[in-house]
């Protein structure tokens, strides 16, 4: 079965009743929320889950059939279930399926047993959007809050991801523009790192935030919607195909609809887990040469991160144990951007895990050197950040194809520079960021720069 990023190369050369709005198909516009006072508190649902599913690119089949996979469960009178789902012609792994129809889609999700067909009502038919365009994404939410009012809201992004990279298309320039998620092939267009965070000032904070794209759970990416999303859920790997296990997700919060953020985040990581630790997935993972890993971090401990790893890295660099960077930049389990014929040693790919750089830095530093001490020290306090205040739950199984154990993984991605070398031209927006601004972590970046992993 093919990996999303394996797909996403491509883009460089993937029963219940209905009480909501009426059909708007003469205008393609949303349906517009009635005027009416919101109900009180304790007269609302427990959550509402928004799926923003951008299948208008060559992972079609897999966003249908996902959304059918939503329908297992359906809404209930306690959860609603609504989704934002694009589909189009004439792109690699297009389907027929369900009724060819193009364009940009918003559903109800309702519970049905049938995997091949979406039996949900169709709420409104959008024409062609842009599904690439953060508004797009920032409407939906704006719609789906004012639609369908709940005591607590779950947003997912189901696209491609690439982290925090903005990769540049064949035949542009390199333009000041960040693109990251939700890519659309129709419009060339995807919604950037940076643009990320406008989606929840423009429409909100949400309660529980989940990128169901690869590599997006970095400090770099979850930095800008630290004030959009009490709780981040997302993979600092690949995510495989068949992606989360919504089954076991919307069981578990069926169960309990009056879960917490959190607890909905430990839902997601523990049914991801179950799922990947059947034989046959583990078999999947065995054959690709891929670990997995999914994590819920907390999006208010995030500003505190940044601190910390300014406090490590800064009398690090001062100690300068080159020969410790050296190893932790040799050993560290890095995630598969490139692939075995561009980068066999997964060397040159640059998202790593950051507890275990840190942690194999420590392992290897040279203690007789002058402020070795109080950088072992703060690498120590920053690792039992990221275990005890900022990781909520992770999952990581498996080992990748050069035999990096997945245990080592604990939860967030940060860029590590490796090898020199391009896997991607993309953007150059990381000073940008406000990770970057906040943690300066590309000052330290460009110091590793000046090491060769071995």
């Amino acid at each position: 079965m093919k990996l999303l990023s394996t797909l996403a190369i491509i883009l460089l050369s993937l029963g219940q009743a209905h009480a909501g709005p009426a059909l708007d198909t003469l205008n393609g516009l949303a349906p517009q929320a009635p005027a009416a006072a919101p109900a009180p508190k304790a007269d609302l649902k427990e959550w509402t889950i928004m799926v923003y599913m951008n299948g208008k690119s060559n992972i079609e089949p897999f966003a249908l059939a996902d959304l059918n996979r939503f329908e297992t469960a359906g809404s209930s009178d306690k959860i609603n279930i609504v989704a934002e789902i694009g589909r189009s012609k004439g792109l690699d792994n297009d389907t027929t399926a369900d009724g060819d129809w193009t364009g940009v889609r918003r559903y109800f999700v309702t519970r049905d047993a049938d995997p091949d067909h979406i039996a949900s009502p169709l709420l409104a038919d959008l024409g062609a959007r842009d599904m690439g365009d953060w508004r797009q994404a920032a409407d939906f939410v704006k719609w789906a809050r004012a639609a369908y009012p709940a005591k607590k809201y779950a947003l997912i992004i189901w696209d491609h991801g690439w982290g925090w990279l903005d990769p540049v298309k064949p035949g542009e320039n390199l333009l000041d523009e960040d693109k990251s998620i939700s890519h659309d092939f129709v419009t060339g267009n995807y919604i950037g790192t940076r643009q990320l965070g406008r989606i929840f000032r423009d429409a909100g904070k949400v309660d529980l935030y989940v990128s169901m794209a690869c590599f997006m759970q970095m400090a770099e990416v979850a930095y800008e919607i630290k004030d959009g999303a009490d709780v981040i859920v997302g993979a600092e790997e690949v995510i495989q195909l068949p992606s989360l296990n919504w089954e076991g997700f919307l069981a578990a919060l069926a169960a309990r609809p009056a879960a917490s953020a959190e607890k909905a985040g430990v839902y997601l990581v523990d049914t991801f887990k179950e799922m990947y630790s059947r034989p046959e997935m583990l078999d999947l993972l065995q054959q690709g040469g891929y670990g997995t890993q999914l994590s819920a971090i907390r999006g208010a401990k995030l500003r505190g991160l940044a601190q910390k790893l300014k406090d490590w890295y800064t009398p690090a660099m001062a100690a300068g144990d080159k020969a410790a960077f050296a190893r932790a930049k040799a050993e560290v389990v890095r995630f598969e951007i490139g692939d075995p014929s561009t980068d066999p040693q997964k060397l040159i790919a640059f998202y790593g895990d950051l507890h275990h750089f840190v942690e194999l830095h420590g392992r290897y530093a040279d203690k007789s050197l002058p402020g070795a001490a109080q950088a072992l020290a703060a690498g120590e306090r920053l690792n039992r950040f990221i275990s005890s205040e900022l990781v909520i739950k992770n999952a990581a199984i498996g080992k990748d194809r050069t035999g990096k154990a997945f245990d080592s993984v604990k939860g967030l991605a940060i860029n590590i520079p490796g090898r020199p070398g391009t896997l991607i031209e993309y953007y150059p927006t990381y000073s940008k960021l406000y990770f970057a601004q906040d943690s300066g972590w590309e000052t330290f970046m460009k110091y590793l720069e000046t090491i060769e992993p071995r």
